[in-house]
């Protein structure tokens, strides 16, 4: 089990980011917006770019990022959409493109019943007390350099706000583009579901295939309120460039609200990221999925919590993974249950498939428990294509490649068809699709190796 305090480094060690440990209700305390911004400056300023490591498992570094030849970079107003969201419905799109908002439409009717949609940097002004009240409410800007950096530098950013008892059928969609090489993209979003309401959210990472190495250091922020919903999910797929993605998410679930959350993590050359869920009110509940493929040499480093400040309380975290060529994927799950929260009830499982024998994938889950009311417990596999399977459905009439996409898209599907939206599944299912054809050789080979 991780503990919860951080060994002392020794005197002149390489400072490691303690990420490995959940956020547990920490925030930055409440200041006007330049004050937070001069204090996470600060914190910039004097610490180093952060290395992740665990005892006995390989590290996430940045000290190949050179940060300072990465540029901030600005753009005109844009009326046309992403074409990713080419079909999809939506009650309302933003989209930031390098450090520039660029374009936002929000349904009129929606906006005259009280709905927000607005850059971030907008909401500080014209929806203060909104802004004041949530804004890194559980999100601290000191634990690292690229955090504090997000925090000071942050541009445009996405804020959200859906009323008491309005529910919405359709997504609203959240874009963040980087457009070329050198960039340096620091990005905030801010959302928030009033007491009964409903809602649906995506946001997109998405990249070019710009040369050169980019940067898109996120922090993310939803707020459920009592009775509310939300379907959350967050894509990734910063292409086949050199994008890194350092990044925290934080989803707070108040008083009988319930949250479903699925990162997709599709592609980058390097994906750090903490993504939190709190359960802080009585009756909460949430399903927290994931969806990992990381190909070719790219390196993916998750952190996922499931935190119970409360009770009775539920969850059910269950995530799935798969590495090609000669990638490296780690996933580390917590479950982390407060004293006083008794009757919470949940469960943790990552199940993981090795597409190369050059490539990676470690499980790492643990169970923290303050209270004595509870079951929580966790489990995972490690698995390969089942050589059998892949006869029997050739001798049906399907081609090996064939064969193996069946596999291994069904090996995904369980996660994929609870996101409940057809444009969103398709997209996911697209992008599995095009990772396994680029792979085809290293899976052969690694077949005929076994």
């Amino acid at each position: 089990m991780p503990s919860e305090t951080p060994a002392p480094r020794k005197a002149g060690a390489r400072r490691e980011a303690a990420l490995n440990h959940p956020l547990d209700g920490r925030g930055t305390p409440r200041m006007t917006l330049a004050e937070s911004r001069a204090l996470a400056r600060a914190a910039y300023e004097r610490l180093p770019l952060p290395s992740w490591r665990r005892s006995g498992f390989w590290a996430t570094s940045l000290e190949s990022l050179d940060l300072e030849a990465l540029e901030a970079r600005e753009h005109a107003p844009d009326s046309s959409r992403p074409a990713i969201l080419a079909g999809a419905p939506a009650a309302g799109v933003l989209v930031q493109r390098d450090s520039s908002v660029v374009h936002v439409e929000l349904d009129p009717e929606l906006a005259e019943r009280g709905v927000i949609l607005c850059s971030l940097e907008e909401a500080a002004q014209d929806h203060a007390a909104l802004f004041e009240r949530y804004y890194l409410r559980r999100l601290p800007l000191d634990r690292h350099k690229l955090e504090a950096a997000s925090a000071a530098f942050w541009s445009g950013g996405a804020f959200l706000y859906v009323p008491a008892e309005l529910q919405i059928d359709d997504p609203f969609q959240i874009v963040y583009e980087i457009s070329e090489g050198r960039t340096a993209q620091y990005a905030h979003t801010l959302a928030i579901g009033d007491r009964g309401s409903a809602m649906r959210l995506r946001e997109y990472g998405l990249a070019g295939e710009a040369e050169g190495q980019s940067l898109h250091a996120g922090q993310f922020e939803l707020y459920l309120e009592d009775n509310a919903r939300c379907r959350l999910t967050q894509l990734r797929d910063w292409g086949s460039g050199e994008v890194h993605d350092v990044s925290t998410s934080v989803v707070e679930v108040a008083r009988d609200a319930y949250c479903h959350w699925l990162p997709a993590l599709l592609g980058g050359a390097l994906i750090r990221h903490h993504d939190e869920i709190a359960i802080a009110g009585p009756g909460g509940d949430m399903a927290f999925r994931g969806v990992l493929f990381s190909e070719r040499e790219e390196h993916f480093d998750v952190f996922a919590v499931d935190l119970h400040e409360t009770g009775p309380s539920g969850g059910d975290v269950h995530w799935r993974g798969a590495a090609s060529g000669s990638s490296r994927a780690s996933f580390e799950g917590l479950i982390k249950i407060n004293q006083g929260a008794q009757q919470s009830h949940t469960y943790l499982q990552f199940h993981s498939m090795l597409l190369s024998r050059d490539a990676e994938l470690d499980a790492i889950p643990s169970v923290l428990v303050g209270a004595d009311d509870v079951s929580a417990s966790h489990g995972g596999t490690v698995g390969e294509l089942d050589e059998l399977l892949i006869f029997y459905m050739q001798s049906r009439g399907l081609t090996r490649p064939q064969a193996v996409r069946v596999i291994v898209e069904g090996f995904f599907e369980p996660l994929i068809v609870q996101l409940d939206d057809p444009h969103l599944e398709g997209l996911i299912r697209e992008r599995i699709g095009s990772k396994l054809h680029a792979a085809a050789a290293d899976i052969e080979s690694y077949a005929l190796a076994r």
